[in-house]
């Protein structure tokens, strides 16, 4: 097989990142209690065919102390699925996160309306 012949099709690619939305659900944020993909700092998931993903993503503050604990949680919560070979979680801060990122079922938790 070719190195660049595709793996997966693009309903299958789409399967696999949903997966990875659903596996980073387990990642708590050990602050506010609520997992990370309802709190609204999952920006991207990016599947490529070699399995290789990358996690875009922000924290609530600039110097939440909490990155490297979430970036640790979110490799062992990926390395369950096994399609993705590599993890790679990118820092972003724009645009920047606010409670509306936030899901309904986050706000109500946290009671932030």
């Amino acid at each position: 097989m070719e190195e660049n012949a595709q793996k997966w099709t693009d309903t299958e690619v789409a399967e696999i990142k949903e997966t990875i939305l659903t596996a980073l659900e387990s990642v708590i944020d050990p602050e506010l209690g609520i997992d990370i993909v309802n709190l609204g700092l999952i920006y991207e998931v990016e599947f490529e065919q070699t399995g290789n993903t990358v996690i875009k993503m922000t924290l609530t503050t600039m110097g939440c102390p909490l990155a490297d604990i979430l970036t640790d949680n979110i490799q062992s919560a990926l390395a369950e699925i096994p399609e993705v070979t590599n993890v790679e979680v990118k820092l972003v801060w724009y645009p920047a996160w606010t409670t509306d990122k936030m899901s309904r079922y986050a706000r109500i938790a946290l009671g932030i309306r």
